[in-house]
């Protein structure tokens, strides 16, 4: 099966049958996004997303929401195969992490902006630099309202594919709330290499 082959619904198990798997899919997918995640500074986290992880989000929000209907599950999983990378491209979930209570508002007001312009990218070697495109409607500046969490994608060109095997690959942050860039582990690269291939 492909790393980005859309979820149907007859691959999501269904709720009874789900809790007798739970245990040992969760470990699983843990030790997955742990090789999938990468921490930038203080407050910034990407899970690159791939089938099995967008599947277990799946799972457990129909278990969470009690959700046995058949269309009610597809309504689930039309909202999360946009998660899904297509071939050529890496889909992050950018979660910022506040551990105070009493700091959430003021962090947040300080990473307003982060969904707009170059402010993420990942930098393959010297020659590449892929920007991060983030999913609308998760930031209101009027409002001064932003998530916690962003959908980002970054779509590269064939040549940068083929780079990104080879050279250091850094994920990169530059924003006013947190300037800082990090080197991809070598098992985080090679599970992006298996999205990017599709």
């Amino acid at each position: 099966m492909m790393a980005n082959e859309k979820i149907e619904l007859r691959d999501v198990v269904n709720f009874f049958e789900y809790e007798k798997v739970r245990e040992a899919m969760r470990a699983r997918i843990i030790e997955l996004k742990r090789r999938r995640r990468v921490t930038v500074g203080r407050h910034l986290s990407f899970v690159f997303e791939n089938r099995d992880t967008v599947l277990f989000q799946i799972q457990e929000m129909c278990r969470v929401e009690r959700i046995t209907d058949d269309a009610r599950v597809q309504d689930e999983l039309d909202v999360y195969n946009a998660l899904l990378p297509r071939p050529g491209e890496l889909s992050a979930t950018l979660f910022i992490e506040i551990t105070e209570k009493d700091e959430i508002q003021l962090v947040l007001d300080r990473f307003m902006g982060i969904d707009v312009g170059p402010t993420v990218w990942l930098q393959i070697g010297r020659e590449f630099a892929v920007p991060g495109e983030f999913e609308a409607g998760h930031s209101d500046e009027e409002k001064g309202k932003l998530s916690a969490v962003h959908f980002v994608r970054f779509a590269f060109p064939p040549e940068a594919v083929r780079a990104f095997a080879e050279a250091p690959v850094h994920l990169v942050v530059d924003h006013p709330a947190e300037r800082a860039r990090v080197e991809l582990p070598a098992d985080t690269k090679a599970e992006l290499l298996l999205d990017l291939r599709g």
